[in-house]
């Protein structure tokens, strides 16, 4: 087994710009992932081109050893410094990048995200449109990337369960979901109806646009959505972050994909 004791070897330094990078991730189709939780979960649903742990964690659970057909043993020093969070388990991954959504589905159900910066909203409203059976993300403007280390984390590797499409803008992203008969339901303030007056058909689908954290959607995502919802609040209280409003949406528009008990 391949034993790396040196936080100076290459090898290290082109794991950490993998971690780091998304250009590097798309470069080189693939992305690093921390945690033994994490790293058992994707590897259920892809496996892993690459395990690295500690002893300690190798001896704790054994089963590490098949998560990839590469598997390394590092120094404690090591996975200090491969690790994004303070108290590391000593166990990392690299999976391959899984292959974009190429396509909208009609009749399919999607979380669509205009200009949502921070990547621990991105991963949340990932993880809950896979809770609430919908089958994709639609992404556009300046997201965070759903495969850096917080937006991980935050999915719980959910970004690999759900297919992933990007769009330059949110008009060239309606006009996909147009194409495929699928309405577009913005999360607006203005020109809005209430939540509770709007309702997905099963037949047609559906994808839930949620818009940046400060500002929200811009006018020309609003405009190019079928409809504006918004979710009733007390008086006195503005807005939702955005995971939290998105997570509402995407539970009211779970429809008979998700099971009702």
């Amino acid at each position: 087994m391949l034993q790396i004791e040196s936080r100076a070897s290459e090898r290290v330094k082109a794991l950490v710009r993998l971690r780091d990078s998304a250009l590097e991730r798309r470069e080189k189709g693939a992305f690093f992932a921390e945690g033994l939780r994490l790293c058992t979960d994707i590897a259920g649903v892809q496996p892993a081109l690459e395990a690295y742990c500690t002893r300690a964690a190798l001896a704790a659970h054994p089963q590490l050893a098949a998560l990839a057909d590469e598997t390394a043993l590092i120094s404690d020093s090591v996975a200090e410094k491969l690790a994004g969070t303070k108290n590391t388990q000593g166990v990392f991954c690299v999976f391959r990048l899984p292959q974009p959504l190429r396509t909208v589905r009609p009749g399919g159900r999607y979380v669509a995200l205009e200009h949502v910066q921070d990547p621990a909203n991105v991963g949340a409203l990932l993880r809950s449109a896979a809770a609430f059976g919908f089958e994709g993300a639609l992404l556009c403007g300046g997201c965070a990337d759903p495969f850096s280390q917080k937006a991980l984390r935050a999915s719980m590797g959910a970004a690999v369960k759900l297919g992933i499409a990007r769009y330059e803008d949110a008009p060239q992203m309606a006009g996909a979901l147009r194409a495929a008969g699928v309405p577009l339901v913005a999360a607006a303030l203005r020109d809005s109806v209430p939540l509770a007056d709007a309702r997905a058909d099963d037949a047609r689908g559906v994808a839930v646009l949620v818009g940046n954290e400060g500002n929200g959607l811009t006018d020309e995502a609003v405009r190019a959505a079928d409809v504006a919802v918004r979710i009733p609040m007390a008086p006195g209280v503005e807005s939702l972050n955005a995971a939290v409003a998105g997570g509402v949406l995407l539970w009211h528009f779970r429809g008979g994909a998700c099971p009702q008990a």
